[in-house]
């Protein structure tokens, strides 16, 4: 059996999402729960990043949060910033992404190009969006906060986006918008552009093009 066979195996296979769904709600049951509980302090606009990084990837987006955006993280860390400056970029481009999709391939059902050419204007909108947000929430003027938004998240969009539709075409990119793997197939692609996309997050902020976004450790009552 191919890699890609397994998989379409996998992400239509009825226990395997009754699980991954119970994952998801649990994950974001708790997520809210510190949110609320210890962690108060964050940014509304950064609080809604966090609850779409676990929206798409369950269990994998609660640890990221675990990791790098909690207020009791024991320091902060250049591996830390990387994944709180790539979940700025995967909220958005995630929102877009399912947007540019359901779009381009479910309702217009465009050719693989198009639908490629699509999802990734969206995903780009909409991750620029999300990181001018937090930003301007942070004290970064507005005009700063794009020119910074389109100098430095232009890479990662663009490489996360590349991961993640080429994944999601290779998977689903026969499925129509009625079929389990037209969504699952969306979902797991997702995911891979989070991880493609942070060793870039990593070395941008390692050459100073990004800052990683606010040390949780510095916000009020840490």
């Amino acid at each position: 059996m191919s890699v890609e066979s397994l998989l379409e195996a996998v992400l239509t296979n009825p226990t395997v999402l009754v699980v991954w769904a119970t994952l998801v709600v649990g994950s974001l049951a708790v997520l809210g729960w510190d949110l609320r509980t210890n962690n108060a302090a964050i940014a509304p606009l950064m609080k809604f990043v966090w609850g779409l990084t676990v929206l798409y990837s369950g269990p994998l987006g609660l640890a990221v949060y675990w990791y790098a955006g909690r207020s009791q993280i024991s320091h902060d860390s250049l591996w830390r910033r990387g994944f709180r400056s790539v979940a700025h970029c995967y909220s958005g481009c995630g929102a877009g992404e399912v947007f540019g999709v359901v779009l381009a391939a479910g309702i217009l059902e465009l050719g693989n190009l198009g639908v490629a050419a699509v999802t990734f204007a969206c995903a780009y909108v909409a991750g620029f969006a999300l990181t001018v947000g937090p930003l301007m929430q942070e004290g970064v003027g507005f005009g700063e906060a794009v020119a910074d938004a389109f100098y430095s998240e232009t890479p990662s969009i663009t490489v996360m986006e590349i991961g993640a539709i080429s994944t999601d075409l290779w998977l689903a990119g026969g499925a129509h918008i009625g079929d389990v793997l037209f969504w699952t197939g969306l979902i797991f692609s997702l995911s891979i552009g989070l991880f493609v996309a942070y060793p870039v997050n990593v070395f941008l902020i390692q050459r100073g093009v990004k800052s990683g976004m606010q040390d949780p450790t510095e916000l009020d009552g840490a």
